[in-house]
């Protein structure tokens, strides 16, 4: 088995509470197969999640950081994920801007009750992340 068969992608995941991490938790009762990659954090909103979480992931060693939350319109804190949505294209510039590729860091809506589209978008997010390979660019140097 070559490197890059061996070569599983980890996956930091900030999943809001009200509908992401919910649809995360459907998805397991449900027996829905997926990829184990996506290593969930539960915030209480996708608004919540600071640009410095994403580069923390980052530096820690995660080759791709995953922010779902809500519904457009659906937000239990009523504007919770306009806001996220302008920090995320916020992050995307600064991501590009270090040379960090964008293929690594990704949005998604999903709501409670869409536990198999949560299964898609990490399934996807895997599919994307082993051609890019591990992210060294903002690893911290382990010595």
């Amino acid at each position: 088995m070559s490197e890059q068969q061996a070569y599983e992608p980890k996956i930091v995941a900030f999943l809001c509470k009200w509908c992401s991490s919910a649809g995360s938790d459907l998805a397991g009762v449900s027996r829905i197969q997926y990829p184990a990659n996506a290593t969930p954090i539960t915030v209480p909103c996708s608004g919540s999640v600071s640009p410095m979480y994403i580069l923390s992931a980052f530096n820690k060693g995660a080759d791709g950081v995953l922010v779902s939350g809500c519904h457009i319109g659906d937000c239990h804190y009523m504007e919770g994920n306009f806001l996220a949505r302008r920090k995320i294209h916020l992050v995307k510039e600064l991501l590009q801007f270090i040379g960090v590729e964008e293929n690594r860091f990704r949005m998604s809506w999903v709501s409670a009750a869409e536990g198999a589209k949560y299964a898609e978008v990490v399934k996807e997010f895997v599919e994307d992340l082993r051609p890019l390979g591990p992210q060294e660019k903002l690893k911290a140097q382990r010595t």
